[in-house]
């Protein structure tokens, strides 16, 4: 699969945009799991202009994560425009436009899904950020706004007559949100379309290797994304690739697995600072799949939730690692 020059290989795996998740040490540690291209925090085109701070840090791509797509959003076509010529002075390699964001604060504002009830601002905005830059741009959508208005398969063709490389269609309307399951069946209708000649991207639901490998097989897209089921669990790439590429071998480990996401906390503190680094973990650790099941871990999980400093933190993880993981694993 292409997307203008990049190629990203046979049946490439993806790190779905995620606010408050998909900072560049977490996009770093996805790619040596696997994924094949990673996608920067929402970053809004009215902070980017402002030369906000907290948006800015967002542009920063490590050149060992690369083919890395940095996202923008916004609602209107000259503060669109602006922003994706200051995206494209940070080198990304692909420039995405958010119009799946189903939250409030944005959706509600007109921009990320909102626009799904504004198509010819949709489509303005797409083509006039086409012709502002150089470099390959994408769209990342949803199937429509709700269920009386699934438009994916018209919109998807003329989001490709606006002269995108790419789009990526999350499988639920944005009056879904995350909730249900995602219609992996609209989105083969969307591939099936004899029109349609640019790479299309699966996202939703995708939360094992098995269902990975139905999107390609079942359902034909050119590639999938991963998004919630990577918070937590960033080794899901590689269990994910090794299952694509048939490589077997033996499960990951407990140990390997808790050390990524020590490693995460670890980053995450030198990044920001011990205080808001480890704010800024506790949903990794929240949503890690690798304390599931454990009997008799509630106390243990609320402490290490509640932990405020880096020495508290790190003498319960000792615990756990030491203590409750081995026995858990027995």
């Amino acid at each position: 699969m292409k997307i203008g020059d990049i190629d990203l290989g046979e049946r490439p795996v993806m790190l779905a945009p995620m606010e408050d998740v998909t900072d560049h040490s977490f996009r770093l540690i996805c790619k040596e799991q696997g994924a094949d291209m990673v996608y920067t925090e929402f970053v809004s085109a009215d902070a980017l202009i402002r030369n906000i701070a907290a948006t800015t840090r967002k542009l920063h791509i490590n050149p060992a994560e690369r083919p890395t797509a940095i996202q923008i959003y916004g609602r209107e076509i000259e503060p669109m425009v602006e922003a994706a010529k200051i995206v494209e002075e940070a080198k990304p390699d692909i420039l995405d436009i958010n119009f799946g964001c189903p939250v409030k604060k944005v959706a509600g504002k007109g921009a990320g899904a909102g626009m799904l009830r504004d198509i010819p601002k949709m489509l303005a905005i797409t083509t006039a950020v086409v012709k502002a830059v150089n470099i390959p741009v994408t769209v990342k959508t949803r199937l429509g706004w709700d269920h009386e208005s699934k438009i994916i398969v018209e919109l998807a063709e003329q989001l490709q007559d606006c002269g995108i490389k790419a789009l990526t269609v999350h499988g639920r309307t944005r009056s879904q949100m995350y909730t249900g399951e995602a219609d992996w069946e609209m989105i083969a209708r969307v591939k099936e379309n004899p029109r349609l000649n640019i790479p299309l991207i699966g996202n939703g639901d995708i939360t094992t290797p098995e269902k990975a490998e139905a999107a390609f097989s079942r359902y034909g897209v050119d590639g999938v994304m991963v998004g919630r089921a990577s918070i937590g669990s960033p080794w899901i790439f590689r269990e994910i690739k090794n299952h694509l590429e048939g490589a077997g071998g033996e499960e990951l480990s407990i140990a390997y697995k808790f050390a990524l996401l020590r490693r995460q906390i670890t980053e995450s503190i030198q990044n920001i600072d011990e205080y808001r680094g480890i704010l800024h973990i506790r949903r990794h650790l929240a949503a890690s799949p690798l304390f599931k099941g454990i009997p008799h871990f509630r106390d243990t999980r609320v402490a290490m939730l509640r932990a405020e400093s880096w020495e508290e933190l790190n003498g319960i993880l000792t615990d756990i690692e030491h203590n409750i993981l081995p026995k858990f694993a027995e």
